[in-house]
């Protein structure tokens, strides 16, 4: 849990008399926001362990009874905070993949280290934001070595304790000085912080005890992705340090692909569009491109330059809602360079209108 922690109704920015819908509502807002595979801030997971524990309290009626009687934050395990929630419910269907929210962020299970998480970059087209689907991810990443598990030995000859280190893989050289004893940490020269050494090496791996794998994995897509959000797959990350350790877990990043009709802003789109001169003066329709097919616009009369006409629902869909952005056109009135002697010759005439007396 945070070290320092605020007021939970503060946390959730709810006031103190709202029901179970507003401070839900609120929480599952806060978590989209705050979420560390969509949000890459050093303090993003701190943030989100935060909100998660206001939600767990503020949800529970006898646990907010007693906070709003003394105030106090949770000390407890976080399995007794969360006891009573609906874990699945409360974390679910935030489009970051499968694996365990809970697990990952309050419970530190016993056991081999988990390996780190690895992370891919995926752009996709506008398109695939509107409608959702699958994508096909393409990466080589580290496994542990098949004939040696990992071990770095090779099979007949099993890698043996260090005995430099006593199976630490570091080092404690102490001494003392005017009667302090000090000591210093380093990492086993012998075993090289592995904590056991290695007579013959694996021949596939060469003592490594990884081996590169060609992966070619298929991610969903869900309606609405915001820019920059990390789809998770569980185990296709790095291998653990240890053994018997489990692989950390794949972040899929998802980017748009910038294309030449539209530019992307949150849900909305953004198109610049040309008129001419005329045009813009005496008003037009246009055949505007949307993500689906086309939409006739109209460009009313006296329009000026960088005007900005605003076309609702006609953007990318809110990420697990029922809403769309717009589509806003800006418009850029195109002054001709060149003209026709009858084009010059009209527009001298019409510069003469406009300079007579009103």
């Amino acid at each position: 849990m945070p070290a320092t922690q605020r007021d939970y109704y503060e946390v959730l920015g709810v006031p103190r008399d709202a029901d179970a819908k507003t401070i839900k509502a609120a929480f599952r807002d806060l978590a989209l926001q705050y979420h560390p595979d969509r949000n890459k801030a050093a303090d993003a997971e701190e943030q989100f362990k935060e909100i998660a524990e206001a939600y767990a309290v503020l949800s529970n009626p006898q646990k907010r009874a007693e906070y709003d009687a003394g105030g106090v934050q949770w000390g407890g395990a976080p399995e007794d905070l969360f006891r009573g929630v609906d874990v699945g419910d409360l974390f679910s269907g935030f489009g970051f993949g499968g694996g365990s929210i809970f697990d990952r962020f309050f419970r530190r299970p016993p056991g081999p280290s988990r390996g780190a998480d690895l992370e891919v970059e995926l752009a996709i087209p506008l398109e695939r934001v509107l409608t959702g689907g699958q994508e096909t991810v393409r990466l080589t990443r580290p496994i542990p070595c098949t004939p040696c598990h990992g071990s770095g030995a090779h099979p007949d000859t099993p890698p043996r304790h260090c005995e430099a280190c006593h199976g630490t893989g570091q080092r404690i050289d102490s001494r003392r000085d005017r009667g302090v004893l000090l000591q210093q940490m380093t990492t086993c020269p012998t075993c090289h912080g592995r904590g056991n050494v290695i007579d013959k090496p694996c021949a596939e791996c060469h003592g490594r005890g990884e081996m590169a794998r060609e992966e070619e994995l298929t991610v969903t897509i869900p309606i609405g992705v915001e820019e920059g959000s990390a789809l998770r797959l569980p185990g296709h990350g790095l291998p653990s340090h240890d053994a018997s350790g489990a692989p950390g877990d794949l972040l899929v990043v998802v980017h748009s692909t910038p294309e030449a009709r539209f530019e992307r802003h949150g849900n909305d789109l953004w198109r610049l569009e040309a008129v001419e001169v005329t045009d813009a003066v005496l008003g037009t329709q246009r055949d505007v491109p949307t993500l689906e097919d086309h939409v006739t616009v109209t460009i009313p009369p006296g329009t000026q330059p960088d005007t900005v006409l605003r076309f609702p629902g006609h953007g990318l869909p809110e990420f697990r809602r029922q809403t769309r952005g717009n589509l806003y056109l800006r418009v850029r009135v195109h002054v001709p360079e060149q003209l026709s002697t009858e084009e010059h010759q009209l527009y001298e005439r019409l510069q003469a209108l406009r300079r007579k007396p009103k």
